[in-house]
């Protein structure tokens, strides 16, 4: 435990508080002189955060800057219905029949089969880091102690964005069958607003008001959270298997042909937006402070809930193709569409509730995901330690909840369902596979335990995955019927990880529970991740550079200087046994000279690479 960790945080007890020091309380922004003189360091520092990597229990040390632990309440049962009630929402409901439709045809099944395949390469890559670092960074975490600080800061600004714009997308297809339900069409609920541009000119205060209900119930329990989410699930499981069953009873299997009409190319471009439909299960991992038993129930929340969602959205698309021809579903409501098209015209209106329901299940479980990310990442000081408050009495993190749902409803506010989808599948593959990059760095490379010759041979084999995987995503994109390409690319990708599992030696396992068949299935999930990643059109990749150069600015001119000096205040701290530790540097190195010994469950990674 660290002493006087109020002051040496920068975190006040003044309950809601607003000032300078609560934002900026680091030593480089006392005066101007002292901003004037950390920027002029800007080169050394930037150096310093690259090379930095925390170490497992320095995450784990930083959750005293809260001034309040989070409550250890959830069970494995917790996160399967928290992993459904993530994940189960406007994916399917709303993006089935635009891909559907325009993308893939019937064969937006196999669309999902892909984007199942690796989001649970990606769960079970989580689930590793989860369980043995049970914090609710989540994968800004993961990624701070095996890639450094500087890759977490750009992962963390993505898994943000992440946030927000899922929740606006999902926030917006309440909207669209809250319409359904109302017997009216979607944009009867929106206004619209003629000086804007096409895809913001539709303002929608319907998911404004949602999003400032689910943000009530988010602050006050996580426990009451996970409750109203079992409900809410429960009810959405049922409304699935109706329709599962009723649009089973009016299939025509005709409508099955053709299956393929947009080819290959179709179903691996709906898969790279359909992708949407996984997000969330990440916002289990960032539970796991708040789970009684993280080795155990972890890996049965996170990858049970993933098996049972991939099967319930094959069955779910493979129903809605048969019941109308591809070319006639409808991109909004496609379900409650085509039931009233078959003639079950009462059926849209149990439909349109379980989307309701559903889509209430992914906000609430966001809302709780997002805030703690925000939290995890402003203990580090990379935002303001403001953010990281934890409300004393409900245990949750109130202003990271806040401020990260009033983001949510603006963005939800002015910007359709395209253009979010398509920008959230970006963040959202390269963050998961950052997160397979670091599971691959955490088993084979340890500062003290891995050879500068096995280094060397980790870093070169890591290359040749990275490049391969990146050139048959540029190849795919750019060729439309060559083949010459994947023989050259495959085969490399394939020696690649041979390589790194034959003549690179592990340098840790496992301390509890690990992904089988590393490291295969890391670099597999790598693969699938970048190919996914060259079947998003353009304007996307565009809009994502602006994030990202945003994110650079913000960075360079704030959260450097203020999470260089947070990790220079915190190299040397007191411990509850009377020993110093470099808690903020990752230093695990014990006064007993046993930490090089990494099978003896004891981690050997020093403060920096």
């Amino acid at each position: 435990m660290v002493t006087g960790s109020e002051e040496g945080s920068g975190i006040r007890r003044r309950g809601c508080s607003c000032s300078k020091d609560d934002f900026l309380p680091e030593e480089s922004f006392k005066s101007w002189g002292n901003y004037g003189r950390a920027l002029k360091a800007t080169p050394f520092r930037l150096m310093d955060r690259v090379l930095t990597r925390s170490g497992d229990q320095a995450e784990l040390q930083v959750k005293t800057r809260s001034q309040h632990e989070m409550k250890k309440t959830l069970t494995w049962w917790d996160l399967i219905w928290f992993g459904m009630g993530a994940v189960i929402g406007a994916g399917i409901f709303v993006l089935t029949g635009l891909q559907a439709r325009e993308v893939a045809g019937p064969a937006v099944v196999l669309s999902f089969v892909v984007s199942g395949i690796s989001a649970l390469l990606s769960v079970f890559c989580y689930t590793e880091f989860a369980v043995e670092i049970p914090v609710a960074g989540g994968s800004f975490a993961y990624l701070r102690v095996e890639l450094g600080d500087f890759m977490a800061f750009i992962a963390a600004g993505n898994i943000l964005l992440e946030y927000v714009i899922g929740g606006a997308a999902v926030a917006r297809s309440w909207t669209s069958y809250f319409a359904t339900l109302c017997n009216y069409q979607p944009n009867d609920f929106r206004i619209h607003a003629t000086s804007f541009s096409e895809s913001y000119n539709r303002l929608d205060p319907v998911a404004v008001g949602i999003i400032a209900i689910i943000c009530l119930i988010a602050v006050l329990s996580t426990k009451g959270s996970s409750r109203l989410n079992y409900i809410a699930s429960i009810v959405h499981i049922v409304v699935i298997l109706f329709i599962i069953i009723a649009g089973l009873i009016n299939a025509d299997i005709k409508n099955y042909t053709p299956f393929a009409p947009f080819e290959a190319r179709g179903v691996f471009k709906a898969s790279a937006v359909l992708f949407f439909a996984y997000v969330g299960f990440d916002a289990v991992s960032t539970m796991a402070e708040e789970t009684k038993n993280p080795a155990r129930d972890i890996p049965i929340g996170l990858v049970g809930s993933m098996v049972i969602t991939t099967a319930l959205y094959c069955i779910l698309a493979v129903t809605l193709c048969l019941m109308q021809p591809y070319q006639d579903i409808d991109i909004n409501a496609p379900f409650s569409v085509a039931f009233d098209a078959v003639g079950w015209g009462w059926a849209k209106y149990v439909v349109a509730a379980g989307a309701l329901k559903g889509m209430t299940s992914v906000l609430l479980v966001g809302a709780v995901g997002q805030a703690r990310y925000l939290t995890h990442i402003a203990r580090t000081h990379m935002m303001p330690p403001w953010f990281a408050i934890v409300d004393e009495r409900t245990g949750t993190p109130v202003n990271a909840t806040v401020v990260m749902l009033v983001a949510t409803a603006v963005i939800a506010f002015f910007t359709s369902l395209d253009i979010l989808s398509a920008l959230l599948s970006i963040s959202t593959l390269f963050i998961f596979m950052l997160v397979s990059v670091a599971l691959l760095v955490r088993r084979y490379y340890a500062t003290g335990v891995t050879t500068l010759a096995n280094r060397n041979k980790f870093i070169v084999c890591l290359a040749l995955i990275l490049k391969s995987s990146i050139a048959t995503a540029i190849y795919w994109g750019a060729s439309k019927d060559g083949w010459i390409g994947y023989c050259i690319t495959v085969p490399i990708w394939i020696l690649a990880t041979v390589g790194l599992w034959a003549f690179v030696p592990k340098a840790r396992e496992p301390k509890m529970w690990g992904v089988p068949l590393v490291p295969w299935l890391p670099s597999a999930s790598i693969a699938i991740n970048i190919f996914l990643l060259g079947s998003i059109d353009k304007d996307s990749f565009v809009r994502f550079a602006a994030w990202t150069g945003f994110l650079l600015v913000y960075y360079f001119f704030f959260g450097l200087h203020a999470s260089y000096d947070t990790a220079k205040q915190y190299e040397g701290v007191m411990t509850e046994g009377g020993e110093w530790k470099k808690i903020e540097e990752g230093d695990a190195s014990m006064s007993t000279n046993k930490a090089t010994r990494v099978g003896g469950g004891v981690d050997s990674k020093q403060g920096s690479t």
